[in-house]
């Protein structure tokens, strides 16, 4: 995985609630694939007890994007806590939309985008393409 790194910022003065960096995470991501000219189709698709956070074209291919966002670095990168049971979630989820939208056999791929917080800096960006 080799990461593409953006920059954005986070506009509160006071400190973000995990829900609130969330959100601000996944809306800088949305931002940050529509600059890169993809076209997002699905903000935050749940199927049953999972969600997959963004679903964009990348020209042909259909992209299912898990955005981890961290506040720093106390619990690692905001990557690393994409874990295999976590992967294993979000393919199927993923199996469910192609199922429920008829495109079983449109190509597709799975990408993070992982969203570092820091006070002093903003959010920073970095895409992983074919992560899993």
């Amino acid at each position: 995985m080799s990461p593409e790194s953006s920059n954005a910022r986070l506009t509160t003065k006071s400190r973000p609630t995990p829900h609130t960096l969330g959100t601000a995470g996944e809306e800088a991501a949305a931002r940050y694939l529509k600059k890169k000219k993809y076209r997002v189709v699905v903000h935050n698709f749940r199927f049953h007890r999972g969600e997959i956070d963004l679903i964009a074209y990348d020209r042909k291919t259909l992209v299912f994007f898990e955005v981890k966002t961290r506040r720093g670095m106390r619990f690692g990168l905001p990557e690393e806590s994409v874990t295999p049971a976590k992967q294993q979630q979000i393919r199927k989820i993923a199996e469910a939309y192609l199922m429920t939208h008829n495109m079983r056999d449109v190509p597709c791929r799975f990408d993070i985008l992982s969203v570092s917080f820091d006070e002093r800096i903003g959010l920073d960006i970095r895409h992983f393409e074919n992560a899993f």
